[in-house]
């Protein structure tokens, strides 16, 4: 067995509630809450498939913590939607991402961004709005969900009036507490649309409109105490080619160095563009922060050299003989003058680094750690394999690793009591082919080393994102 036991699929009967976990070491009595996360775990069923792994059934893992007690419960419960209830019956009934149940390719571009059948299979990360919680993807079609039993809520039967793609990775401002978004709206001149909401997720207002005619795909964006920063790079896409062209909503992206990349930074009280350079082209799915510096905006990014990434997640790649050959996203600064609208770039440390994480309250403020997934070997040879802390002061890298074993998104919990940055642990689920099962790992944040492990009798899927709620749930 090896890292691709973690795309076979689940089913109903793998579903689970408040299942006792052994913990094998001491959790800190002050971790108190539940860790919840989001990702595929259904690509087949009765006949029926999807092709890419960000097109699998979502799946919600909740892990509640009682460290005074040393207990840690887990529960797994797929989401009720359209495209689930489509895929059970052997029949994939929504457009996803790499996907097309549409035999008419005026059909194609209908199901996916606009109604009647745009995909609302929710399989990438979770937010909570208030006292509600939703999982979320790239349409404008977030699940609501029970925190504690995992159910679903409520499933939105259209798509959001504002735009039909968006970001499964909002921005909460630590300080104000306003979520910041942006949404793509195709049509004859398309549109970016930037929007501030609540931390309850109503009283919504649009701060700014940027007409596009090729958009490009941007999973998540920067934002600083002062500026949203959308970075577009030259994987764009032409509306009528979705509309009216023979591939899915993915082949129909087009990569095109020649446009370069451009930074757009767009004031947060007023909307106005002020600066808008570019840098040669390169592809990124995951920003690390970005933060006010006098006139100039630091983002730090894990960057790849194109967006050749999203051929090689196709499930026939990650499926195939070791080794899956996946190119690896490095660490950049770019150094955007608002001033004088110029920007500058370097690599700050070149080794493997996705699925960033910090701590909270350093969103959109200056920081020093950063956590992530990697690689061990240069060039990768397999599926992600090892967690990565950066300092982005020293630049140097922190790492935990284990032969055989695959880390999921790293996601840090201060201890409310620490004064230091990095006084807290890390969260990940590591999938163990060998014993065909997973545990979730904590590790102290300051050196990964190993406070504790939490087995549970089966393998976790590899999923994409989640977070940590302190209230208990």
């Amino acid at each position: 067995m090896d890292y691709r036991l973690g795309f076979e699929s689940l089913d109903e009967s793998d579903e689970v509630v408040d299942a006792p976990v052994e913990v094998d070491g001491t959790l800190p009595d002050w971790l108190e809450g539940s860790l919840i996360r989001n990702g595929p775990a259904m690509y087949e069923n009765g006949g029926a498939s999807v092709n890419h792994w960000f097109d699998g059934m979502a799946m919600l893992h909740r892990f509640g913590f009682d460290g005074a007690e040393g207990e840690v419960k887990y529960t797994a419960r797929f989401l009720r939607t359209a495209a689930y209830e489509g895929m059970r019956e052997g029949e994939i009934r929504r457009s996803e991402f790499a996907t097309d149940p549409c035999a008419g390719v005026f059909g194609r571009f209908f199901s996916y961004f606009t109604a009647p059948e745009p995909t609302d299979n929710a399989s990438v990360n979770v937010v909570r709005k208030g006292d509600s919680f939703e999982a979320v993807t790239e349409t404008t079609m977030p699940v609501e969900f029970d925190p504690e039993t995992l159910e679903t809520v409520n499933v939105p039967d259209e798509l959001d009036d504002l735009g039909e793609l968006t970001t499964p990775h909002p921005h909460v401002d630590p300080e104000t507490g306003e979520r910041v978004n942006y949404v793509t709206r195709f049509g004859r001149k398309s549109e970016y649309r930037v929007y501030v909401e609540n931390d309850e997720g109503v009283d919504r207002e649009v701060i700014a409109e940027l007409e596009r005619d090729r958009p490009a795909y941007m999973h998540s964006f920067g934002m600083t105490r002062r500026y949203v920063v959308l970075v577009e790079f030259p994987f764009v896409v032409n509306p009528l080619r979705i509309r009216f062209g023979d591939g899915t909503v993915a082949e129909s992206y087009r990569w095109k160095p020649d446009r370069g990349t451009r930074f757009v930074v767009i004031d947060r009280e007023d909307g106005e563009v002020v600066a808008s350079p570019e840098e040669p082209a390169f592809f990124a799915f995951h920003h690390i922060n970005a933060y006010d510096e006098g006139e100039e905006v630091v983002l730090d990014i894990a960057a790849y050299e194109d967006a050749s990434v999203v051929e090689d997640l196709y499930l026939e790649s990650l499926h195939g003989e070791p080794p899956v050959g996946m190119p690896a996203a490095e660490i950049r600064r770019y150094r955007l003058d608002t001033e004088d609208e110029t920007v500058t770039g370097e690599t700050l440390h070149d080794t493997s680094f996705e699925l960033p994480r910090l701590r909270d309250d350093r969103e959109g403020r200056a920081y020093r750690y950063a956590y992530g997934v990697g690689h061990r070997n240069s060039p990768p040879e397999e599926f992600p394999n090892r967690l990565v802390k950066f300092d982005a002061v020293e630049h140097g890298t922190t790492v935990w690793e284990e032969d055989a074993t695959y880390p999921s998104e790293p996601v840090f919990v201060p201890n409310p009591e620490g004064t230091e940055e990095d006084e807290g642990v890390i969260l990940s689920v590591v999938l163990e082919p060998a014993e065909e099962s997973s545990f979730l790992l904590v590790l102290d944040a300051k050196g990964l080393e190993e406070v504790a492990r939490c087995r549970v009798d089966r393998p976790v899927p590899h999923g994409f994102h989640g977070d940590f709620y302190r209230r208990r749930v």
